[in-house]
C-alpha cells in the first residue's frame, strides 16, 4: 500500500516550512536490491488481463464472485467481475483507505475522509451501515473473524472490536503503540507492531494480548497460509514466517524490497510480496526462498483469488490479473 500523498501549492509548502520547523528527518531505507539470480523485467510477466482503474488502485478484497479494489483519490470502490475481467460497479466512499475486509455478507471499507467504517452489501454494493470508528493509519488494515470486525483506531495502541450483528463497538483492546495491521488466523487476531518490531497475538475469547513475537524491522502487512503468518518487514525488505499455532518465528526470508507501502498475500503454495520498483516477488512456502521476482514499474497491492494473482499498478491506474502457474 502507498502512504497518502499530501498535495500542496508552493505557497502552502513554504508556510509549512516556516511554521513547522524543525522538520523530523524522513525515514531512510536501505536500497531495494531484490534477490540475485531470480529477477525478471516486469514486461516479461505474463498477464491474463489488464483492467483500467481510475485514480490510485490500491486495496483489494475477494468475495465469492467479485474482486473489489479501492481508489482513494477519486473516492470510490470498484467491483470487478472475474468471469469477464471487467469493472461492473462503482460505489462512492470518501477516501477509502486502510484495507478492505469481507465477512457477514458485507464489504467493510475504512474511510479516511469521514473517519468511519462503511459497511456495504457484498453482492449489491448497497450501504448497510456507517460506523463511527476511524482508522489509525491509512496504511493500516481491517479484518473479520470471531463474529466481529477488527481495526486499529489509535496509533497509541487501540484495537477496536465491532460486533457484526449490531455494528457497535464491543471492546477496545490495548496493544503496543505503533501497531496498525491486523490479520485473523487460527482463531486469533495477529497485529504487526511497526514501531515495536513485533507481531502481537490477541485472544478473541478474552480480548487480551496473549503473546508477542519479535520479527524484522518495521513489520507492516500480513497474510496467512500453510499454517503460518507471513509478515512483510518494511525496514529491511525481509519476510518473517511465524508459526500460527505456537507463535514462534520459523524463518526470516531475504526479499530485498525495503520501503514504505507494499503488501503481501498467500495462494497457490506461495507468498506473494509487492513493493514499488519490485512489483512482485514469489516465495515458495516449501523452501522459504524467493523463486521468482519481477522489477520495474507497477505494484503496491496484491491478492490471490480465482486461481490468479491480482496486482495493482497504482501509478499506472490499472490492475493486472496473473496466472499463478507462472514460473
Amino acid at each position: 500500500m502507498r502512504r497518502t500523498s499530501l498535495r500542496l501549492t508552493c505557497a502552502w509548502a513554504a508556510l509549512l516550512v516556516i511554521y513547522l520547523s524543525p522538520i523530523a528527518p524522513a525515514q531512510v531505507f536501505p536500497p531495494k536490491t531484490g534477490v540475485a539470480g531470480v529477477q525478471h523485467a516486469i514486461d516479461e510477466l505474463p498477464k491474463d488481463a489488464t483492467i483500467a482503474v481510475k485514480g490510485d488502485p490500491d486495496w483489494i478484497a475477494m468475495t465469492a464472485d467479485s474482486v473489489w479494489v479501492t481508489s482513494s483519490h477519486v473516492n470510490h470502490v470498484i467491483r470487478i467481475d472475474p468471469k469477464t475481467n471487467q469493472a461492473v460497479q462503482v460505489v462512492m466512499v470518501s477516501e477509502p483507505c486502510s484495507g478492505l475486509a469481507v465477512g457477514f455478507g458485507s464489504l467493510w471499507v475504512p474511510s479516511c475522509g469521514d473517519k468511519t467504517i462503511v459497511r456495504l452489501n457484498q453482492e449489491t454494493g448497497a450501504l448497510q451501515a456507517t460506523i463511527a470508528a476511524g482508522p489509525a493509519d491509512d496504511e493500516g488494515g481491517i479484518i473479520t473473524g470471531a463474529g466481529s470486525v477488527w481495526m486499529v483506531t489509535s496509533d497509541k495502541g487501540e484495537l477496536t472490536r465491532i460486533d457484526s450483528g449490531t455494528n457497535k463497538v464491543i471492546a477496545r483492546i490495548t496493544i503496543p503503540a505503533g501497531s496498525f495491521n491486523p490479520l485473523f488466523a487460527e482463531g486469533s487476531v495477529w497485529v504487526s507492531s511497526n514501531a515495536g518490531n513485533l507481531v502481537v497475538r490477541v485472544d478473541p475469547a478474552t480480548n487480551t494480548v496473549v503473546s508477542t513475537t519479535p520479527v524484522g524491522p518495521m513489520p507492516r502487512f500480513l497474510t496467512y497460509g500453510e499454517g503460518s503468518v507471513w509478515v512483510l518487514n518494511q525496514g529491511d525488505g525481509t519476510v518473517s514466517r511465524v508459526d500460527a499455532k505456537t507463535g514462534k518465528l520459523v524463518a526470516t526470508i531475504a526479499v530485498g524490497i525495503p520501503g514504505h507501502g507494499g503488501e503481501i498475500a498467500f495462494g497457490g503454495g506461495s507468498a506473494w510480496a509487492t513493493e514499488m520498483d519490485f512489483p512482485l516477488s514469489r516465495i515458495d512456502a516449501t523452501t522459504n526462498k524467493v523463486v521468482a521476482q519481477w522489477h520495474g514499474k507497477g505494484g503496491d497491492s496484491v491478492r490471490y483469488g480465482f486461481g490468479s494473482v491480482w496486482l495493482t499498478d497504482l501509478r499506472g491506474e490499472k490492475i493486472w490479473r496473473i496466472n499463478s502457474a507462472i514460473p
